[in-house]
């Protein structure tokens, strides 16, 4: 039952980016493993990231288990589909019961879809991230696969309306896997992870079809490419991020402090 739910899901996110004429575009997919534990941690600019990584997943026969807000299953409807799908709440107040679930998913070979920067990033670089990620890759041995996903920005992402303009271009990059091995350091492991991840989200960013037009005013790039989205400082007052997470020593600049 929850794998038919699953597909209905996908079919109605398709048909959405359709009705919008998203084009989505993805590379290194050979990256995901058709079968076995494995977790796709991927940044976060958009609202519908979680549907561009499914839509790629699932062509290697992935039904990603995503990390995702609590208050997601406060509409009953949404929330029983949620449990059918076998997503996962995640309590920022208590999120030791988010990782228990991910960890039993990951033992029993799924597919765990996170967002290490534990929200939206509103300077669209890789904030801060959380330790988990690398925590779960260390205690159950599934291999991390970075995944830079850009241009749901432009779609819907945090302080914006939806933007039903059609045509948009989202582009996903999937890297090669990395390993949390036993007794490695969760801190350097995020680090490591954040390097990653910035390293794809910037070639990106950078591909000519999501350059901003000369004179254009681009609140949607970021500042150290040229546009007029948030620095990474100025993002920091609106952002709202968990004291535990690793602050950045990758990307444009470090936090002041």
């Amino acid at each position: 039952m929850g794998e038919s739910v699953y597909r209905a899901t996908n079919v109605l996110g398709r048909a959405a980016l359709r009705l919008l004429g998203v084009r989505t575009e993805w590379s290194g997919l050979e990256h995901v493993p058709e079968h076995g534990p494995v977790i796709l941690a991927a940044n976060h600019v958009g609202f519908p990231d979680f549907v561009v990584v499914e839509q790629a997943a699932v062509e290697r026969g992935r039904f990603v288990r995503f990390l995702c807000r609590h208050d997601i299953w406060d509409a009953p409807l949404v929330g029983r589909a949620m449990d059918r799908m076998r997503h996962v709440p995640v309590d920022r107040d208590a999120p030791a019961g988010a990782y228990v679930a991910a960890r039993r998913l990951l033992r029993d070979g799924e597919a765990v879809g996170i967002f290490p920067e534990a929200g939206v990033s509103r300077s669209f670089t890789v904030r801060s991230m959380m330790r988990g990620a690398a925590s779960l890759a260390r205690e159950t041995g599934a291999p991390v696969v970075p995944v830079a996903v850009w241009g749901t920005q432009r779609i819907w992402t945090a302080g914006a309306r939806p933007d039903p303009t059609r045509g948009r271009r989202v582009d996903l990059a999937f890297g090669p896997p990395l390993t949390v091995g036993p007794g490695e350091d969760l801190a350097e492991s995020t680090r490591r992870l954040g390097t990653l991840l910035t390293g794809q989200l910037e070639a990106l960013q950078q591909l000519p079809h999501h350059r901003p037009a000369p004179g254009e005013a681009a609140w949607w790039y970021p500042a150290h490419l040229g546009g007029d989205a948030p620095t990474r400082a100025e993002a920091a007052y609106v952002d709202s991020v968990p004291r535990s997470a690793v602050s950045p020593t990758w990307g444009p600049s470090r936090l002041p402090g």
